[in-house]
């Protein structure tokens, strides 16, 4: 059977011409080179080489045989660089699910840089409903997830990435909108729309613990997960939300935003399996350590 060392060998030889110069290149004394060429012939069944003494000149097979010859282990050391590359997470592929809102944060950034650091790497992103992004990243149809905090979830490692406060989201007729800062207390008895506790308990506690500094639990009217979709039902005069800042920049027209004072703050977090082996993974996650805004 032909080996990637005899191909070698036969360019080096091919190139020279010469079976001395060939096998001191090689680091060979001459009989070992010889007889290597040998076998080579014998396993193809051609003859590659006529022979004068030292000197050597291609046959047409043997011309035919040094181009592709040339192709295969370009071929071949092109592989072994890839298999290094991708040990050390500069190749490969890297999926990553985010929560639409975040697209309005720190996705855009991570995937700019990360991109840049790593070219090699085919990134995958795709917006995913938040509820379902957790069981996806356990499943690794994901590899990483930027989601609100999930809580504690066996099997899944969580970091903080991001930070940002609440504002308010109100329509333009709403009475509140006279006002340029929000107090918790003006909130009472207006109905708020919010995203249900079991979508994201961390950002329901943000909103119900700061209505609690003035003394009162909030009015639910509606609840929804998504915040662009809590932003579209505020601009059809159904309630007010608390959402995070970035939502200012969602583009949903008919809604009004104002600040909130002593604002609570909410924060993005990303999360991966345990036991994740994918080798692009840690790189990611160093990059994203880099970069975490809070």
């Amino acid at each position: 059977m032909i080996d990637i060392r005899q191909m070698r060998y036969f360019v080096t030889l091919a190139e020279t011409l010469h079976f001395g110069r060939a096998a001191e290149r090689l680091h060979l004394t001459q009989p070992p080179l010889t007889r290597q060429i040998a076998a080579l012939e014998k396993e193809l069944g051609v003859k590659l080489l006529e022979r004068h003494s030292r000197q050597a000149k291609l046959t047409p097979a043997g011309a035919q045989f040094l181009q592709d010859a040339r192709a295969v282990l370009a071929s071949f050391d092109q592989a072994c660089s890839n298999a290094r590359l991708a040990d050390k997470g500069e190749l490969g592929r890297l999926s990553i699910g985010f929560m639409m809102h975040a697209a309005h944060t720190i996705v855009p950034r991570l995937a700019r840089r990360y991109m840049a650091h790593r070219p090699g790497v085919d990134l995958k992103l795709r917006e995913v409903v938040p509820n379902m992004l957790i069981d996806d990243v356990l499943a690794d149809r994901y590899d990483v997830g930027v989601v609100f905090p999930p809580g504690l979830v066996k099997g899944l490692e969580t970091r903080l990435v991001h930070r940002e406060k609440l504002c308010v989201a109100m329509y333009p007729r709403h009475p509140l909108v006279q006002k340029d800062l929000i107090s918790a207390s003006d909130l009472e008895g207006h109905p708020l729309i919010a995203t249900p506790v079991e979508i994201s308990p961390a950002l329901r506690d943000a909103i119900v613990g700061y209505c609690r500094t003035a003394g009162f639990l909030p009015q639910i009217r509606l609840e929804t997960q998504l915040q662009q979709t809590i932003v579209s039902l505020v601009a059809e005069e159904l309630g007010v939300a608390l959402v995070p800042e970035s939502m200012r920049r969602s583009g949903i027209a008919n809604v009004v935003y104002r600040d909130l004072a002593n604002a609570p703050s909410i924060d993005h977090v990303l999360i991966w399996r345990t036991g994740n082996i994918n080798p692009t993974l840690p790189g990611f996650l160093a990059l994203a350590s880099d970069q975490t805004e809070l």
